[in-house]
């Protein structure tokens, strides 16, 4: 199931977007102002975010420039009463991947999420990216299927593989636990048993923590979820 996030001020938009793409099979978290985004940004990664530009407390510009910063690819449409050329210009600069000016027919943005939503899909599994993710003392080589620790290779399950794929992505974030089971077992997610998660967390801790009953990366967010930590100095 895709989960989009709508951060749009007009709560009455907001209602129409929901009810139109919900007929999709979509999830969706809504927030109305900036802080309340960031706060559910920190927590969560979406396969699409609906993006106002006038917040009352702040400007959507923002955040869109703080996800690509993080280096974070949740493609981003702007939806604004900003109609100006310059205007447009910026949002494709501060890294959106559409931008719709309001008002706008809820049929025609039905079609360009959907569009951004299969962009998103061919940019995620076209190879673009390097295969080789390293961070900190860790290094994942996703086309051949290893992992290591230094110089040391460790034996890993696919599920494995794919649970720490999405802790490193997002290191130092807290991700709650519905969106990782989500992540790494896709729609199959509704019929997983939540412990799945606590057990897999548990194999990855034995295989990577010097002491798993205080792990050093794998952090538990009481609560929450998890948070992988790699401090400044492991990135470099």
């Amino acid at each position: 199931m895709k989960n989009i996030l709508i951060v749009e001020d007009d709560k009455a938009l907001a209602e129409g977007i929901v009810l139109v793409l919900r007929q999709d099979g979509f999830s969706f978290q809504c927030c109305h102002n900036v802080k309340d985004a960031k706060k559910v940004l920190e927590k969560n990664i979406f396969d699409l975010i609906l993006l106002d530009i006038n917040l009352p407390d702040g400007s959507g510009l923002d955040i869109c420039r703080e996800l690509r910063k993080e280096e974070r690819l949740d493609p981003v449409i702007f939806l604004t009463a900003l109609d100006t050329e310059i205007h447009e210009v910026t949002g494709f600069q501060a890294g959106a991947d559409d931008y719709i000016t309001k008002p706008f027919s809820l049929a025609v943005l039905r079609e360009r999420v959907m569009a951004a939503l299969r962009r998103g899909e061919r940019r995620s599994s076209s190879g673009k990216a390097s295969p080789v993710l390293r961070e900190g003392p860790f290094t994942i080589d996703s086309e051949n299927q290893s992992f290591f620790m230094g110089d040391r290779e460790i034996l890993l399950s696919r599920t494995e593989q794919k649970l720490l794929m999405v802790l490193i992505k997002n290191k130092n974030r807290i991700l709650e636990r519905d969106t990782l089971i989500e992540k790494v077992w896709g729609n199959d997610g509704e019929f997983v048993d939540e412990n799945a998660l606590s057990v897999t967390i548990k194999r990855l801790r034995d295989k990577l923590e010097k002491d798993p009953r205080k792990p050093e990366y794998i952090q538990t967010v009481y609560g929450i979820g998890y948070r992988f930590q790699i401090n400044e100095g492991e990135s470099e």
